[in-house]
């Protein structure tokens, strides 16, 4: 595997996580499911409402 895409799935996922947290929600959950979902996790996330506190 190409070690620029790997580098770049791996960026992808630790800026779903931080978005995740963001929005109240768990930042090793989503950072698990972009590992497989990766671009559609972000495109998910961009829509989904806040959590309150």
């Amino acid at each position: 595997m190409e070690q620029g895409y790997v580098m770049g799935w791996g960026t992808l996922m630790l800026i779903n996580a931080g978005l995740a947290q963001g929005k109240n929600r768990s930042g090793l959950n989503w950072f698990l499911v972009s590992l497989f979902l990766g671009p559609l996790a972000t495109f998910i996330l961009l829509f989904m409402e806040k959590l309150p506190q």
